[in-house]
Parts: structure tokens; C-alpha cells; sequence
């Protein structure tokens, strides 16, 4: 099956730019952060916009940005001014690099099944101690939305999922609203983890 999310982001990227900046919410940042030292290195994995990359450099943290779309990742260089790669995100290769990876509505766009090979990568490139934030559409139901592919997550599928990766622990996770002004509603999952 061919994912068209990609090619949607870089169609419509200085839309998702701008819609992103509607966000001013932080919380979820800030409870990932807390688990942080001051100037750890996070990987922000699918930084779209950049606007989460910006708060956590603002607040002395070290950044690596990655984005799958080709568009996305050259507007978040120029708001960043740092580099920010394309990748996508089963082609993250890290070893013991991160401190942290932040994966806030990212890891979605992929199938559950790419999400299940993309964890061992994400658990190999953060370091012992390694914090990860992951957010996912609330729901069971995956597929397309127009372009865009979604693989949505509730608790139980959330625990199912990570059940194999015994390296990981759930230090909490939780259920948040949209955060976007002007959108219909729907509800988010987030968890933090943490590689032990």
C-alpha cells in the first residue's frame, strides 16, 4: 500500500507550517522535558514545523530535527536555523545517541506494523535512561484521512504494542484534547517511557 502522507505534507507544507503556530500549548512538552537533564539532547523525529524544536532550544536543550518531508524540512531550517534532515523514520540508524526522542503526533503516519520495527530503532538510538514521547490520534480505526495515513492508538492497542519491548518502561501516559483552534474534536494518547 502506498503512503501518500508525505507527498501531502510537501503539497501542503506552508499550510501545516502555519496551522502549527495556532498551537500554544506546551504542557506536553513540559512534562517531557521535566524527565530531561538541562542540556539534553532530544531528536525531534517528524519536527514538521520546527515549533517544538524552537521551545526545547529556547530552553537550553540540545536539538537534532528530522522531518520525512522534503517541503516541511527546508521551512522548519529556515525558521530554525540549524539543519533539519529528511528522513524517514525507519530509516533512523542512531546508536546511543539521544537523551530523549520526541515523537509527538509522528510515529502516526506509518502502520502499526512499521511502528512495531520502528520501536527496536528508537530504543537502540537513545541512550540508558533515554526518554521517549510518543503521541497518536485516539482510536482503533486506521487508515486515510484524504492523503494522510493514521494509525490510531488506544490504551489497550498502546499496551499490546509495546508489551514486547522489555527495555522500555511507561513512566505515564494519559488522554489530551485537539489542540488546534477551530478543529473539529477528537482526542489524543500520549505516553513518556523511558529505556532502562
Amino acid at each position: 500500500m502506498k503512503n501518500t502522507t508525505i507527498e501531502y505534507f510537501n503539497e501542503k507544507a506552508q499550510k501545516c507550517f502555519d496551522d502549527a503556530f495556532t498551537i500554544t500549548e506546551r504542557t506536553n512538552q513540559d512534562r517531557f522535558l521535566s524527565y530531561l537533564k538541562p542540556g539534553a539532547h532530544i531528536l525531534d523525529f517528524g519536527c514538521g514545523s520546527g515549533r517544538d524544536s524552537r521551545y526545547f532550544i529556547d530552553k537550553g536543550f540540545e536539538v537534532t530535527c528530522t522531518d520525512g518531508s522534503e517541503n516541511m524540512a527546508k521551512l522548519a531550517e529556515e525558521y530554525l536555523g540549524i539543519p533539519v534532515h529528511v528522513m524517514e523514520f525507519n530509516d533512523l540508524h542512531d546508536e546511543d545517541a539521544y537523551d530523549g526522542i520526541f515523537a509527538s503526533a509522528s510515529i502516526m503516519h506509518i502502520e502499526y506494523k512499521e511502528i512495531e520495527e520502528l520501536f527496536p530503532k528508537m530504543i537502540r538510538a537513545m541512550k540508558k535512561g533515554g526518554i521517549l514521547y510518543v503521541s497518536f490520534k485516539y482510536g482503533d480505526n486506521d487508515g486515510f484521512l484524504g492523503k494522510r495515513y493514521y494509525t490510531y492508538m488506544n490504551e489497550e492497542r498502546f499496551a499490546r504494542l509495546i508489551e514486547p519491548f522489555t527495555e522500555l518502561e511507561v513512566i505515564t501516559s494519559g488522554i489530551f484534547g485537539n489542540e488546534h483552534p477551530g478543529q473539529m474534536d477528537f482526542r489524543w494518547l500520549y505516553a513518556i517511557l523511558r529505556k532502562k
